[in-house]
């Protein structure tokens, strides 16, 4: 079986791992070049590429019609799609004649589109998880082969569930490769009717308003923590990143003082509009770490500031 795999991040690394080992001929890999505005936490698959002897190009390179003419050139049996950011138009999928499939970090048809991991977490789901499915023209709409799920805990981070639902991944590729190599793979029906579609988040997503409840707040810190853009609040005209937070019990003391920021001895404290409060354990001025002191010294310029 010779597959061509579209791959990118953490779970297009573990993934092409599982079909190297699991004796799939891959004759090529097709990957994205880094973006030099986004910071490169997670695995790089060219080097995974590289490393096991697989030839592989950069999809953003070519032209739509030369990456089809390098995909049909190869002539696969199978295409594989493990977290590659860019749509595989249907004209590509069908040089596959056993199958075109694709690994998406939800239990769908729930949280179907993208940033599925943030969206979980935001959405306040107590589980998600990895699902293998065929693809076809329609974002996440084939019927699904396989799908295991992880826990989403209540302190949990989108890095720390993300890293539950890429070894998930792994195991449902694992799990499902035999059967997709023998040409008999389950499917069952995704009904898309049950399930929900949401699109990308931008960076400007995770300012934080102080006024909602303390939950929503601490939601959305934990939905984008780093090493995604983070929540945000601004003082003094700086974005200040809210990177590590726990939630803290109802207080009435906390309830007096007014939605924001506060400096409370050598802890920052967020206060939200239900009076609830946010632990801030660590705050970021860009990559500086900003303590109580150095807050009080924003603030006092913001107080002084024409």
């Amino acid at each position: 079986m010779r597959a061509v795999v579209f791959a990118y991040s953490n779970v297009g690394d573990r993934c092409l791992r599982v079909l190297h080992a699991g004796g799939v001929h891959v004759a090529l890999v097709v990957t994205h070049r880094d973006d030099p505005g986004e910071t490169l936490w997670f695995a790089r698959v060219a080097d995974t590429a590289a490393e096991l002897g697989l030839r592989y190009v950069y999809g953003d390179d070519p032209h739509a019609s030369e990456l089809a003419a390098e995909v049909a050139q190869v002539r696969p049996d199978l295409i594989f799609s493990f977290y590659y950011r860019a749509m595989i138009p249907a004209a590509l999928l069908a040089l596959a004649p056993a199958g075109a499939f694709n690994m998406h970090g939800s239990l769908l048809p729930q949280f179907r589109g993208r940033a599925p991991t943030n969206w979980a977490v935001l959405k306040g789901a107590t589980e998600t998880g990895a699902t293998l499915h065929e693809m076809v023209a329609k974002p996440d709409a084939g019927a699904i082969v396989d799908q295991s799920a992880v826990p989403i805990l209540p302190d949990d981070t989108a890095r720390q569930v993300f890293d539950k639902v890429t070894v998930a991944a792994e195991q449902v590729l694992w799990r499902s490769l035999p059967a997709i190599l023998a040409g008999n793979a389950p499917r069952r029906p995704n009904d898309l009717a049950k399930g929900s579609y949401y699109g990308a988040r931008k960076p400007e997503d995770g300012r934080i308003d102080w006024t909602h409840a303390a939950r929503d707040v601490y939601t959305l810190i934990r939905a984008v923590a780093p090493p995604y853009p983070g929540a945000f609040t601004e003082v003094a005209g700086r974005r200040l990143v809210v990177a590590q937070a726990r939630r803290l019990p109802h207080d009435r003391a906390l309830a007096a003082l007014a939605p924001g920021l506060h400096a409370l001895g050598p802890r920052i404290i967020g206060v939200c509009g239900d009076g609830g409060g946010i632990d801030v354990r660590e705050l970021r001025d860009g990559t500086a770490p900003v303590d109580a002191a150095a807050f009080n010294l924003l603030l006092q310029s913001q107080r002084t500031s024409p």
